[in-house]
């Protein structure tokens, strides 16, 4: 059974008092539910909704910090990739950004799959050779503050569905 994640009036007022937005505070219920890792035990724990944006958080971190390259090298690809991220965007209103999603998922496939877990020399050699992820991660800088105003939003339009079960499932682990 499926537990239900309450996100309580104060943490959300904290929230607000500094300045974060609202999605904010379920991400970090998440990352507090999960322990921040995603894996057979902690997939369980979240419905579909709070999974797209717990993904949502660690695609941001990891592209913004170190593009493509280090959301696949740390473990993140499947997650991203093999789930209804890219859907589940769309049906957020980022219909650009799932195309976009798509797009990394199409080249990524077309590399032979995600090769996390590599040496770092393999890691740096990544970035010249995947150099096809630089205009989707240009494409992505230059519209996040968009694309996570439209989530911003979604989230604030059906707290409900990021605070309780529901059916879109995620059941890829990383």
């Amino acid at each position: 059974e499926m537990n239900q994640i309450t996100v309580s009036d104060a943490d959300l007022r904290k929230g607000a008092e500094e300045g974060r937005m609202l999605f904010e505070s379920f991400i970090d219920k998440y990352l507090e539910v999960t322990g921040g890792k995603i894996n057979a035990d902690t997939m369980p724990l979240l419905n579909g909704y709070q999974h797209t944006l717990l993904g949502y958080h660690f695609f941001r971190e990891e592209v913004m910090e170190g593009g493509f390259v280090q959301l696949i090298q740390n473990g993140y690809g499947p997650y991203i990739f093999d789930n209804p991220f890219a859907k589940a965007m769309r049906m957020f209103g980022a219909k650009d950004f799932s195309k976009l999603i798509y797009e990394a998922k199409k080249f990524t496939m077309s590399i032979g799959g995600f090769g996390e877990g590599s040496t770092e020399e393999e890691f740096m050699a990544m970035y010249e050779q995947y150099e096809a992820f630089d205009d989707l991660e240009e494409q992505y800088m230059e519209e996040e503050e968009q694309i996570t105003a439209q989530i911003a939003t979604y989230v604030d339009e059906h707290l409900d569905s990021f605070a309780q079960d529901n059916k879109l499932k995620w059941f890829i682990c990383v």
